[in-house]
């Protein structure tokens, strides 16, 4: 059965709210759960972006079933790889094993911050690998050193490890990532339906191994409002990977989507309340491989009744026809 999972969508609310989200979202039948990891709003309609790390933390004790996993971290610029590391063996125990550590090689918008540049996408693909074997020697217990071409690490230890490491996902968007991904991950992660990346991820080791997709979708008992929502806040989703990796502020976004229709969103994006566009949205990551699929439900003001009609309606639609 393909699993379905809830998005704390760290972008579009405050912390407190998103960790009562994720409470209510585990008493509704979710079966997982991933959170953004981000600096800035993509669009500053969204109007939020705490430090999802905190959040986290907040979240393993207040919940006791549901896994939780960044969607994703970039560990090369903002944070040095043996302090994400630390934060990842950290939420493993607060969480008692349901934490897994989804990785990628970040975006312009949240890295530009700390002043070091935004490297090439071969540069940032180097980075990511070399984070993970940094990481992976950490989770493995005793002192790490490492000189390489981007890290270095002075004899770093992890003092609180849990007895299983967190499992590590990779994201994928073109041939490079997934054979990164099929090599260093225990998983790979994406935001296309596009069964070509799980098939290269499959080529490069990645065969059997969890696939977890994610795409957003827009409840709202009123679709004309919640069409103005999805355009107002999430407009940008259709720029594609390698156009939102590299804009550096939310006025980029504004900038580069401004002439994004409402009917151009809602070609992508199901908004209303008929559990069958909803489904219709989902089928094809199904149909591609995907063994798990996160929904993103656009608006932080909008869960609570997405969460009560996702409990009566859509879970049972989604497993009915995903089975």
């Amino acid at each position: 059965m393909v699993k379905i999972g809830y998005t704390m969508m760290t972008e579009q609310a405050g912390p407190r709210d998103l960790v009562n989200h994720l409470v209510r979202a585990e008493e509704a039948g979710f079966d997982f759960s991933v959170a953004s990891d981000h600096y800035f709003p993509w669009l500053r309609s969204q109007g939020h972006s705490p430090y999802v790390w905190s959040v986290l933390g907040a979240a393993a004790q207040a919940t006791r079933r549901i896994p939780l996993m960044t969607y994703v971290t970039c560990p090369t610029i903002r944070y040095h790889p043996a302090v994400v590391a630390q934060k990842a063996a950290t939420m493993q125990l607060l969480s008692e094993g349901r934490f897994r550590l989804g990785l990628g090689s970040g975006e312009n918008l949240n890295e530009h911050v700390v002043g070091g540049g935004w490297p090439s996408v071969d540069v940032r693909h180097e980075m990511l690998e070399e984070a993970v074997e940094i990481i992976r020697a950490l989770f493995r217990g005793g002192h790490v050193n490492h000189r390489g071409t981007h890290f270095d690490v002075e004899s770093a230890r992890l003092w609180d490890l849990p007895d299983e490491p967190p499992p590590i996902g990779v994201a994928v968007s073109g041939e490079q990532s997934c054979e990164l991904a099929g090599r260093l991950g225990d998983l790979v992660i994406a935001t296309e339906p596009k069964a070509d990346l799980l098939e290269a991820f499959d080529r490069h080791g990645g065969e059997g191994k969890p696939r977890v997709g994610q795409l957003p979708v827009c409840h709202d008992p009123d679709p004309h409002a919640a069409l103005e929502r999805a355009h107002s806040q999430f407009r940008w989703f259709g720029g594609g990977w390698k156009v939102n990796s590299e804009l550096p502020h939310p006025d980029s976004f504004e900038a580069a989507t401004q002439f994004v229709t409402k009917d151009d969103v809602a070609e992508s994006i199901p908004c209303g309340d008929d559990p069958d566009a909803f489904v219709k949205a989902v089928r094809p990551y199904a149909e591609a491989g995907f063994t798990e699929i996160a929904l993103v439900q656009i608006g932080g003001e909008a869960q609570l009744p997405y969460l009560d009609w996702a409990e009566r309606t859509l879970l049972p639609a989604l497993r009915d026809a995903l089975g």
